[in-house]
C-alpha cells in the first residue's frame, strides 16, 4: 500500500521531471539551487538547517497551477486532497497586482508538522475570476463561461482515485502508479492547436486570463526549488546567462533573521505552440505564459509580526516615492535595520514570530527549579526555542512574479466595483473549508508549549511570548 505522503512525494518528483523536460532552464535552475545549498551548508554547517534539513530543502517544491471555474477548483481540491494536501490561506491577486491580474488564489499544502517534514509539497492555485466586471463584460464574460463549461481538465478516473486515495488514506500499488500518471499528464502541456483569435481577445484583458481560458487544459505554470542563499543563486543564474527578473520579491536581504518568503524568477520564455488561425490552418506560433520561480523561507510571522511586517512595506513604499533615484533594496534593508527586531529572541519576545519549544534534556543540573515565565526558562537553559519554518504565499509579492513575467500591463475598468470574493466563498465553492494558517502555526506553538508545561511539571499555562 502506497501511503498518502508517499504518493505526495512520488508526484512532486514525477512532476518536476516532466517539467524539465518541457522547460530546460528549470532544471538549470535546480542545479544551481542545489549547487548553492551545498555551498551554504559547508559554509554555515548545522546553522544553515535551522529552518528545515538538507534533505528537505533539497526535496522541496512548490508548483504553481490556474483553473477557470469553481467546478475546476473543487475537482483540483479532490487530486491534491489524495496527496494529503489541504486549501490554506487566501490570496487576491486583482487587489495585491497593479497589472491586469483577475484571479483569487489558495495554497495547497499538508498542514500536519510530520506530513511537512516528510515532503512538504505545496501547490499555489489561482481561479479566474469571471463575475468580476473590471475584467469581463457581460458578452465576454459568457462566452467565457460556455468555453470553460466545455472543457475536461481531470478525467473521471483520476477523481475517482483521488476520492479514494482521500477517503483510505493510501492506495493499493499498482492504483497508485495508475493515478501518478493520471495526474501528472493532467498537468502537462497540451500539444492541441490553440485558438489564436479567441486566446488575443482573452490576452488584451490579462495574458493570465487568456492563459486559463484561451486553452482547453491547464498545464503547470511554474514549479519552485528552494534556496538557502537566494541572492547568490540570482548572481550564478544571471552569469549563466539565464535571464532573471529585475528583483527579489518580499523582505530585503539584512544582516537579522529571515522572516516570510523571498521570492524570485527567470523570465517567462517563448515557448513553441500550434496556433489555429481564424481560416481553420494550424501555424507555428509561441507564448510566453511560464518562468522558473525559485524561494528562500524564513520563519513565520505571528498576526502582529504580519501586520509590522506591512507597515515596514509601507515606510519602505513612501521613502521609495521620495527618493526615486535610490536603490530600493537599499532603502528596505535601512528600514528593517532600524524596525525590525535583529535576532530570533527579540522576535519571539516582541511575540511577532511563531516558534516551537522543547526541554532541554541534557540541561546540567544547578539546584535551580524551572519557573511558569517562558523568558526565564529560555534564558536559563531550561527550554529551547526553535524557529516555524513561513510554509505560505504573499499576495503581493506572488502579484509582483506574475507582473514581472507579463508582456502587457492589460486592462481593467475601474468605473465597475469588483465583485467580492473571500475565503469563506472560495471554501464553499471547493466544498472544503479554507484553513487560517495564522491559527495552524499558533496550534503548533502551543502544542509545544503544553508539551514543555507537562514535562517541567508547570501548573500555568504559558504563553507564547518570551515577555
Amino acid at each position: 500500500m502506497i501511503r498518502q505522503w508517499q504518493l505526495r512525494a512520488a508526484f512532486a518528483a514525477r512532476l518536476s521531471e516532466m517539467y524539465g523536460r518541457e522547460v530546460p532552464a528549470y532544471t538549470t535552475l535546480v542545479d544551481v539551487s542545489r549547487e548553492v545549498n551545498e555551498d551554504v551548508l559547508r559554509a554555515r554547517g548545522a546553522d544553515a538547517e535551522r529552518l528545515g534539513s538538507i534533505g528537505r530543502v533539497t526535496a522541496e517544491r512548490h508548483g504553481a497551477i490556474r483553473v477557470g471555474t469553481p467546478g475546476e477548483l473543487s475537482q483540483v481540491a479532490r487530486v491534491f486532497g489524495a496527496l494529503g494536501m489541504r486549501p490554506v490561506g487566501f490570496y487576491d491577486l486583482r487587489e495585491a497586482a497593479a497589472s491586469a491580474v483577475p484571479v483569487v488564489s489558495t495554497a495547497f499544502r499538508p498542514v500536519d508538522g510530520e506530513e511537512l517534514a516528510r515532503n512538504p509539497f505545496r501547490v499555489f492555485t489561482s481561479m479566474l475570476t469571471t463575475a468580476d466586471p473590471r475584467f469581463f463584460d457581460p458578452d465576454l464574460r459568457s462566452r467565457l463561461e460556455t468555453f470553460l463549461a466545455g472543457r475536461e481538465l481531470f478525467p473521471p478516473e483520476l477523481l475517482a482515485l483521488a476520492d479514494r486515495a482521500e477517503a483510505e488514506r493510501e492506495l493499493p500499488e499498482e492504483d497508485a502508479e495508475r493515478f501518478l500518471r493520471l495526474a501528472v499528464h493532467a498537468f502537462e502541456l497540451s500539444p492541441e492547436p490553440v485558438d489564436q483569435a479567441w486566446y488575443q481577445t482573452l490576452e488584451r484583458i490579462s495574458a493570465v486570463a487568456a492563459d486559463i481560458g484561451g486553452v482547453r487544459s491547464t498545464h503547470i505554470n511554474h514549479l519552485t526549488p528552494r534556496v538557502l542563499d537566494i541572492d547568490e543563486l540570482y548572481r550564478r543564474m544571471t552569469e549563466r546567462g539565464i535571464q532573471m527578473i529585475d528583483t527579489i520579491q518580499g523582505p530585503p536581504a539584512w544582516k537579522g533573521p529571515d522572516v516570510l518568503l523571498r521570492q524570485t524568477s527567470f523570465r517567462a520564455l517563448a515557448e513553441p505552440r500550434a496556433l489555429r488561425t481564424p481560416d481553420g490552418r494550424v501555424a507555428s506560433g509561441a507564448l510566453r505564459v511560464r518562468f522558473g520561480e525559485v524561494e528562500a523561507r524564513g520563519i513565520a510571522l505571528t498576526r502582529e509580526g504580519r501586520a509590522h511586517y506591512d507597515h515596514l512595506l509601507t515606510l519602505v513604499d513612501q521613502q521609495a516615492s521620495r527618493r526615486p533615484d535610490a536603490d530600493r533594496g537599499e532603502v528596505a534593508r535601512a528600514v528593517w535595520e532600524r524596525h525590525m527586531p535583529g535576532g530570533e529572541r527579540e522576535l519571539a519576545a516582541a511575540g511577532l514570530a511563531y516558534f516551537t519549544y522543547r526541554t532541554v534534556p541534557d540541561r546540567p543540573r544547578d539546584g535551580s527549579r524551572p519557573s511558569a515565565g517562558l523568558g526565564e526558562l529560555v534564558e536559563r537553559g531550561w527550554v529551547r526555542a526553535e524557529p516555524i519554518v513561513y510554509e505560505d504565499f504573499l499576495p503581493r509579492s506572488a502579484a509582483g512574479i506574475f507582473q514581472s513575467n507579463l508582456s502587457g500591463e492589460g486592462t481593467r475598468n475601474n468605473d465597475h466595483q469588483g465583485t467580492a470574493y473571500d475565503a469563506a466563498w472560495l471554501s464553499g465553492a471547493m466544498g472544503r473549508e479554507v484553513l487560517d494558517p495564522f491559527a495552524l502555526y499558533e496550534r503548533q506553538q502551543n502544542s509545544s508549549l503544553d508539551r514543555v508545561a507537562d514535562e517541567l511539571g508547570l501548573d500555568l499555562r504559558l504563553h507564547g511570548t518570551l515577555r
